[in-house]
C-alpha cells in the first residue's frame, strides 16, 4: 500500500514539474553591479544622489543622517549639503509625505528604501544587480499614468527620477519563441533624447547610488568583515598553539 501511494506521488510530481518548469519561461537577465561599497566617494555622490532624487518620496527611516559620516563626511558637511528633511544629523531620513496621500497620488506608498538591496537580493539573488538595472531601464510608455515603464519591473507605478540625467528611452518590443512552443516578451532600449550625463557617465552615477542603498542596508558590514577576518585568524593561530600543545601532552603516551 505505502509502495502504491509513493508511486502515485512520483507520477503526480513527474507531471507537474515539468509544467513548472515551462510557467517559469526565461529568467531576468540583470547587468552585474559594480561594487563601490569601499569607495568611500562613490558612496557619498550617491548619498548626495539619493536625498536629491529619492528622498522626495521614499524615506530611509531606518537610516539615520550621522551614519554618513562612516562614510566620511563631517557633520557639518551633512548639515549644509544633505540635511533637507530634518533638523539634526541624528535624525532619521524620512520623508514629509504622508503614506495615505501616497498612496493616493502614486496608487501605492513608495517603499521605505533603507533594506531595499537586501529585500531585492532575497527575491533575485543580487540587490544590487536588480537596483543597477532596473534603474537604467526605464522607458516612455504613454499607456501608464505616470508616462513610464520598465524592462525588470513591467508597469510600475514609480515615474523615471533620474530622467532629466539619463535622457528619455524607447521601447521596441519583439515577440520571440521560448522553445517550449510559446511566446516571451524581448525589449530593446533605444535612446531618443538625451539627458545631461552621457550613457558611462550615467551608468557609473547608478552604480554610485546602488552602492549607497547597499551600504543603508548595512553599514557596519565593512566592520563586520574585518571583525570575522580577525577572529578567524585568531583561531588559526590558537589552533595551532593547540595542536603543538596536544602533541607535546601525548608525546609520551604509547
Amino acid at each position: 500500500m505505502i509502495m502504491k501511494r509513493f508511486a502515485k506521488i512520483l507520477a503526480v510530481a513527474a507531471l507537474v514539474v515539468p509544467m513548472t518548469a515551462f510557467a517559469s519561461g526565461p529568467e531576468l537577465h540583470l547587468d552585474p553591479a559594480p561594487d563601490k561599497t569601499r569607495d568611500q566617494a562613490a558612496l557619498q555622490h550617491g548619498a548626495k544622489l539619493f536625498v536629491n532624487y529619492c528622498l522626495n518620496c521614499h524615506s530611509a527611516s531606518y537610516m539615520r543622517y550621522n551614519r554618513l559620516r562612516d562614510i566620511g563626511l563631517s557633520e557639518q558637511q551633512i548639515r549644509d549639503n544633505l540635511l533637507f528633511t530634518a533638523d539634526k544629523v541624528g535624525e532619521p531620513m524620512r520623508v514629509a509625505m504622508r503614506s495615505d496621500e501616497s498612496k493616493l497620488w502614486f496608487g501605492a506608498a513608495p517603499p521605505d528604501l533603507t533594506v531595499i538591496a537586501r529585500s531585492r537580493a532575497s527575491e533575485f539573488g543580487s540587490g544590487a544587480d536588480w537596483l543597477y538595472t532596473y534603474l537604467r531601464t526605464f522607458y516612455r510608455d504613454p499607456g501608464r499614468p505616470t508616462g513610464w515603464n520598465n524592462v525588470v519591473f513591467e508597469n510600475v507605478g514609480m515615474p523615471h527620477a533620474l530622467w532629466n540625467l539619463q535622457g528619455e528611452q524607447i521601447a521596441h518590443v519583439e515577440e520571440k519563441d521560448d522553445g517550449h512552443g510559446g511566446k516571451h516578451k524581448e525589449i530593446k532600449l533605444e535612446l531618443a533624447k538625451p539627458g545631461s550625463m552621457g550613457k558611462e557617465e550615467y551608468d557609473n552615477a547608478v552604480a554610485d547610488l546602488v552602492s549607497f542603498l547597499v551600504y543603508m542596508g548595512e553599514p557596519a558590514a565593512e566592520t563586520r568583515k574585518q571583525i570575522g577576518i580577525g577572529v578567524l585568524l585568531a583561531l588559526s593561530v590558537l589552533f595551532v598553539l593547540s595542536y603543538a600543545l596536544k602533541k607535546n601532552y601525548w608525546k609520551d603516551v604509547h
